[in-house]
């Protein structure tokens, strides 16, 4: 297993198709592990790298609770993709890959027809990889969302938060739970593309109706 250095490039493309289809390096919440893996980067991952981008920056967001998430560190080498993966796509890939000549002939010369060759592999190649569907991801999010006040007009507060709209949001249900001294929050539901709305976005957006809100917590993140 490994992701190998990820204060290079290469490193950071593993980590990035690794979490194509996770949230987190391990299990479904975030864990000792992101930890580990996020203090192994030396900066945020560049923006093709939107899955590396998106988890980084989640992560991130939980730098002051970093010592409460559950797990226990390991070595930086015990997380990340296996270095065989058994899959019969994998095992194609491999075959196909290992019959192409990326670097060419290392004779002088070449023929026409072994260099037609070689180039018709490399296309064929290229439109494999190029084939591959990409994976959305999702999340489902459950907000709290704390008034100031048991005066607080929650019916407004709500009404603020559904005005909320951005490409990969889609807002659910909602409920108003008790908190005490007559105060109590909206508990509303969520569903984002990770990819394109995150929890600081979320939070960011939320608190600026500062006249209706006093604070935004996550109560619970899961994997769709």
């Amino acid at each position: 297993m490994g992701f190998g250095d990820l204060k290079s490039p290469a490193g950071l493309r593993v980590l990035n198709d690794f979490l194509a289809d996770k949230s987190y390096i391990e299990g479904y919440v975030p864990s000792q592990a992101d930890i580990v893996v996020f203090e192994a980067i030396a900066a945020p991952p560049p923006a093709d790298l939107f899955h590396a981008l998106r988890w980084y920056n989640h992560i991130k967001s939980y730098e002051k609770q970093k010592a409460s998430l559950p797990g226990v560190k390991k070595a930086l080498g015990k997380y990340g993709p296996a270095d065989v993966e058994d899959t019969t796509d994998a095992a194609t890939d491999s075959k196909d890959d290992d019959d192409i000549d990326l670097f060419g002939s290392d004779d002088e010369e070449e023929s026409e027809e072994a260099k037609k060759l070689r180039e018709e592999r490399l296309a064929q190649y290229e439109s494999k990889k190029s084939k591959k569907p990409a994976v959305v991801a999702k999340s489902s999010i459950l907000l709290d969302v704390k008034p100031w006040d048991d005066e607080t007009d929650m019916a407004k507060l709500e009404e603020c938060v559904r005005s909320i709209q951005a490409d990969g949001l889609v807002w659910g249900s909602s409920k108003l739970v008790p908190v005490g001294y007559g105060i109590k929050k909206l508990q509303i539901q969520c569903v984002v593309e990770d990819d394109k709305v995150g929890t600081d976005m979320l939070e960011e957006r939320i608190t600026a109706f500062e006249d209706y809100v006093q604070s935004m917590d996550v109560a619970a993140f899961n994997k769709i």
